[in-house]
């Protein structure tokens, strides 16, 4: 088939928005935004293998890009299925074209011929690119595309959504390993390519995420591709979104994961971080610091509000969701939507708090559902009007003495971990013996695996339920419960396991 600019490639619509149709090394992108130029495309394609011909369709928004292997296209598609590709800050549409190469006519594409050769040169000494012109300063072949990434002054969690959308910024990420080692929190990020990686050395080394803290130390790994066995919050293969989530398996294998047995878990510190609010990638969100790290002229915005969806509407209650977000932060006020009672907006004191509480509970289960939580765009949760009733849905916790972070310094700021089916409690009156709170545990409708006393102060225990669920349904219940003798139990998850 030989296209002409116009690209009468009739076929193609009928799967809209499908990446599906026989995989072809030729890619047919469109939805492009208007102005967009052929090095934007072509840099689509190039942390993929060589990109070998492009032609641009201005006048329908759309391209064709021809990869040098299928294999690369396949890459290509795989990660942008998982990954939604954006240009110019609109998505974009990628799947495969029915052509399986591009003959163009040369008269009508030679501006892009002309790109394509310039992208090649620079491709071929491992310059990076800067608009079509080829950079001056041509760096050195980097040794591996994989960055060893260890975080320095680590005072507010880094999440791998976060580091995902700081260094995305310099090429598409493939896979993320993180782990803890020798009490620091490090990663493994593999590029598509060598030249990506360093160029986000270059870029990011001796940088802070945050203001003041979270200093990344970089340097080229000695291994050139890793193997990611699960996708979820410790590791990722964007390239495979197939991949099981290993349910809070290792996700390094078992050997190497021994090796990093000794967890240990990020202190969180309130304060100075208020994330940005970066409307699309809800998780990712606020996270990059982008502010911080190559992104100026963002405000700091940090997003206090977070919408839960999927809640169990029949269980769900303001009190229940105050007491399972303040684990990671002080609930202001809940608002379970009076038309969509599966849903709720819950704003916390701030940015810092909402990110910790949606890195760690989202996917979580609660009264037997996933539930799924995500950046609001609402700013505040209003109040009812004076004298409206709307059923106890809304509530203000403004005021509560129950919140965990109020006293600067406070304790429990070491101690933010995610949902663990071991809980740490405390605040226990002498009185109180080891039956009786395996006997208040179990009632909460789980089973109660294991308890011990901590030696030196018997305030303290550690009791472990059989599953996460059981645990985060036994702190939601028992979470202040009062013991007698004016001592209220006081339950969060713990790093330790009896």
């Amino acid at each position: 088939i030989c296209l002409s600019a116009n690209g009468n490639d009739h076929k193609k619509f009928k799967g809209d928005d499908k990446m599906d149709g026989a995989p072809s090394r030729v890619l047919h992108i469109r939805k492009l935004p208007g102005e967009v130029t052929e090095t934007e495309v072509i840099a689509l394609g190039l942390p993929f293998g060589k990109v070998t011909n492009i032609l641009m369709l201005k006048g329908k928004n759309q391209a064709f890009l021809e990869l040098a292997t299928e294999e690369a296209a396949i890459t290509m598609v795989n990660y942008y299925s998982a990954v939604k590709p954006h240009l110019r800050n609109q998505p974009i549409y990628i799947q495969y074209s029915n052509h399986k190469e591009l003959k163009t006519d040369n008269t009508l594409n030679q501006r892009a011929q002309a790109v394509l050769q310039a992208v090649t040169a620079v491709q071929a000494t491992n310059a990076p690119i800067s608009g079509t012109t080829v950079s001056e300063s041509a760096v050195t072949p980097a040794q591996s595309p994989v960055l060893r990434i260890i975080i320095d002054n680590m005072y507010y969690p880094v999440t791998l959504d976060v580091l995902h959308q700081i260094f995305s910024k310099f090429g598409a990420v493939l896979k993320i390993i993180t782990f803890t080692k020798n009490n620091q929190f490090q990663a493994l990020l593999q590029y598509g390519d060598p030249v990506n990686a360093q160029q986000a050395k270059l870029a990011l080394d001796g940088q802070n995420i945050y203001n003041a803290c979270c200093t990344l130390r970089i340097d080229f790994s000695k291994l050139v591709n890793l193997n990611v066995k699960y996708n979820n919050d410790k590791s990722r293969d964007y390239t495979r979104p197939d991949l099981p989530s290993g349910d809070g398996q290792p996700a390094l294998d078992p050997a190497i994961a021994a090796a990093f047995a000794k967890e240990t878990s990020l202190l969180a510190v309130p304060g100075a971080l208020s994330p940005l609010a970066i409307p699309n990638a809800a998780a990712a969100a606020a996270a990059a610091a982008a502010g911080r790290v190559g992104m100026p002229g963002v405000s700091a915005g940090g997003n206090t509000v977070l919408l839960v969806s999927n809640l169990n509407e029949e269980m769900v209650t303001p009190q229940s969701l105050f007491t399972l977000f303040g684990v990671y932060g002080d609930v202001q006020r809940v608002k379970i939507l009076y038309n969509k009672k599966d849903s709720a907006l819950i704003q916390m004191a701030d940015g810092n708090q909402s990110q910790l509480a949606m890195s760690h509970l989202n996917g979580q289960k609660m009264y037997g559902k996933i539930i799924r939580v995500t950046l609001s765009k609402h700013q505040t949760v209003q109040l009812p009007r004076e004298g409206l009733d709307d059923q106890g849905l809304t509530k203000d916790f403004g005021n509560s003495p129950l919140h965990r972070f109020k006293k600067p310094g406070s304790k429990n700021f070491q101690n933010i971990f995610p949902p663990s089916a071991t809980l740490h409690l405390s605040n226990i009156p002498p009185s109180v013996a080891e039956e009786d709170l395996r006997t208040l545990f179990a009632n909460t409708g789980g089973t109660v695996k294991a308890f011990k006393f901590f030696q030196r102060d018997h305030k303290m225990a550690l009791l472990q339920m059989s599953t996460v669920e059981e645990a985060i349904q036994a702190l939601i219940d028992l979470h202040n419960y009062n013991l007698g003798e004016n001592h209220h139990l006081r339950v969060s998850f713990s790093k330790s396991t009896i």
